[in-house]
This record gives structure tokens, C-alpha cells and sequence, in this order.
């Protein structure tokens, strides 16, 4: 089967994730309007009701390379959040702590690694204190490169 080219999907993502989610919990779209490359995203997330996420919203950066989607996106949160497999320093997210990201396939979306955030943040392992509601993490490093 032919490789769809890199830009093509990510127009596809990008059209999906202007429309938003059927399911409510995210939206996503380019940091940058004139990211004529689509590296860099920026995405919501709504946290799961009934989880200390619950009514706070989850802003995460997600910088797809020339390697996207052979490869996974790198992930980052801006908002800070307690939650395994995120790094407490600079919010950068762990590919070995989340579904689809850990066994990346092409086929897989930005979409997708959303959804994989969102169950995360739903499971009984990750109902942990969470930090001052807007808080963000102290520096925002250069944009993610792989």
C-alpha cells in the first residue's frame, strides 16, 4: 500500500482536529498559522469528570518532525499536571508510559495520542494531586525537536 505524504496526513489531522472531537475532550490545531510545514500543534484537553482533572483544561504542545507519522510526535504540556509518565520538570511526556505512542504505527494520529492522554488521566493510577489550577511549567523550552 502507498504511504499517504507526510503533508497530505497532516492536513487530513488538521481538518479533523479543527472540527473538533465527536467526544468533546479535545481540540487541536496549528501553534502557527503560517507553520506552512505543520511542525508544531497545539492542543486542549477537557480533564475526565470525576477525576482530579475534572473542569480544568489541559494545554499541550506536540511537534511533528520530517519523520511524522513514521515516527511519533514528541509531546509536552504546557498547563502543569501530575500524571505518570509526564515529566514534573518541563512537562515533557514519556513515549514509554503511553498507549500508542510506546509501539508508535503510522497509522496512528494526533488524535489518538489525545485520546491516549485523556484515558491516562482517567485510570485509578493517575487520580494524584494536582498542582495550582493554571499553572503552567516555568519555562517553555525552544519548540520539540526529535
Amino acid at each position: 500500500m502507498a504511504e499517504v505524504p507526510r503533508n497530505f496526513r497532516l492536513l487530513e489531522e488538521l481538518e479533523q482536529g479543527e472540527k473538533g472531537s465527536s467526544d468533546g475532550y479535545c481540540s487541536y490545531g496549528l501553534t502557527n498559522s503560517d507553520d506552512i510545514l505543520m511542525y508544531n500543534w497545539t492542543a486542549s484537553i477537557l480533564g475526565p469528570l470525576n477525576t482530579p482533572f475534572e473542569n480544568r483544561l489541559y494545554q499541550v504542545l506536540l511537534h511533528c518532525d520530517d519523520n511524522y507519522p513514521r515516527q511519533p510526535p514528541n509531546v509536552r504540556f504546557i498547563t502543569r499536571i501530575n500524571l505518570p509518565g509526564v515529566n514534573q520538570s518541563t512537562g515533557e511526556v514519556d513515549i514509554r508510559a503511553i498507549e500508542y505512542l510506546d509501539k508508535w504505527k503510522s497509522s496512528y494520529t494526533i488524535h489518538m495520542v489525545l485520546k491516549a492522554l485523556f484515558t491516562k488521566m482517567s485510570r485509578k493510577e493517575s487520580r494524584l494531586a494536582q498542582p495550582a489550577e493554571h499553572s503552567v511549567y516555568a519555562t517553555i523550552p525552544r519548540p520539540l525537536t526529535k
